[in-house]
């Protein structure tokens, strides 16, 4: 079990206060001494002088000295927010059929709109996502398991196969009979081609890109997907490919893509907190796991971002150490390093020092 997010830096303090960045609410507090008031990160307000700041764990260390909440941000209910998203997580965990919104948010004690809200903030997907995502990956385990797909897709939560059939064409990338037998009958297309950073593997379904990576071959996407029927790509995949390669020269362009990938609603939910990371900027592990409301899930984030099949598109290469080391990567921490200082030039933005040990 890993422990609670580590209070951060007085400058990445100060850094996270002056750009208002919700992620960091729940980490520390801001003590204003001027006003004996204090905040939450992400407050509107107008920011005080420097000199009159104090960085503080939380709350009650902040009362303890003599400071009142702020009645704007309301600095006391970040706690009690992020108590309600992982409870309803907990719910919907646990429920063979998702609740609607209105009983779930009843049953942590928030209106339904404001916790939708809520929910999407912190986890990055709403609470009708999650619990569609959360039903494929039940889909998938029961489908694994043999047995008739028909009992299959009941006994995953879904009320009509129509609906099984659907999802799993959108999240699994192929059928349930197709998904039971490993993936045969999938239909995967690739490209290995020339980067600035080397031998770059491209490849997609039919649905989407499934697997972009460094240094590796035909032979590595086969072991990878065993049972598709892979081939190499025609003309027609060439934007595609080109689209990625662009995004080696400068990954911070972005690009709207297909993709086609299967995860569970956690990977799903830090993948798409890596793709919030503007370009130029990095973050800790603590700050994906706290930014999906799950702040003690650190050692979790960190497998959520190995288990990355899209470099460079999904950006995990923006995910660096808490002590500012570059930390680990799947392509080496030369690469690492070159997407990095290739965002910060494009930027225009100094980035964190990458000269500290980049040992993982």
């Amino acid at each position: 079990m890993t422990g609670p997010a580590a209070i951060p830096s007085e400058d990445e303090a100060l850094a996270a206060f002056e750009a208002r960045d919700r992620a960091m609410d729940g980490r520390f507090v801001v003590a204003v001494k001027t006003t004996r008031i204090y905040c939450k990160p992400s407050c509107p307000a107008r920011r005080p002088r420097r000199e009159n700041i104090e960085i503080m764990a939380d709350g009650a260390v902040a009362r303890a000295a003599g400071y009142r909440p702020c009645l704007r941000c309301r600095p006391d209910e970040v706690g009690r927010d992020r108590a309600a998203v992982t409870r309803a997580i907990a719910i919907l965990d646990a429920s063979e059929i998702a609740p609607a919104l209105a009983d779930l948010a009843a049953a942590v004690g928030y209106a339904p709109h404001h916790f939708q809200r809520l929910f999407t903030r912190d986890v990055g997907v709403s609470p009708a996502a999650y619990a569609r995502s959360l039903r494929v990956r039940r889909l998938g385990a029961a489908l694994d398991a043999g047995g008739r797909i028909t009992d299959a897709i009941y006994d995953a939560g879904y009320e009509a196969p129509s609906r099984a059939y659907a999802d799993a064409r959108d999240r699994l990338g192929m059928s349930p009979g197709a998904w039971r037998r490993g993936g045969a009958g999938a239909r995967i297309r690739f490209a290995v081609t020339d980067s600035s950073l080397g031998p770059l593997l491209v490849a997609a379904t039919d649905k989407g890109l499934c697997r972009i990576a460094f240094d590796e071959d035909e032979a590595a996407l086969r072991a990878r997907f065993p049972r598709a029927r892979i081939e190499p790509a025609g003309a027609d995949f060439d934007a595609m490919v080109a689209a990625v390669v662009a995004l080696v020269d400068d990954p911070g362009r972005g690009a709207d893509l297909p993709v086609d990938v299967a995860g569970t609603a956690f990977q799903h939910a830090v993948w798409a907190a890596l793709r919030a990371i503007p370009p130029g900027e990095t973050r800790t592990y603590a700050d994906i796991a706290a930014a999906i409301g799950r702040p003690r899930a650190v050692r979790a984030a960190g497998s959520a971002c190995g288990g990355n099949d899209l470099a460079i598109l999904v950006p995990c290469h923006r995910v660096v150490r808490s002590d500012g080391g570059l930390g680990g990567y799947a392509y080496g921490s030369a690469r690492k390093r070159a997407l990095l200082e290739r965002e910060n030039a494009a930027s225009g933005r100094r980035g964190r020092s990458l000269e500290r040990n980049e040992s993982p």
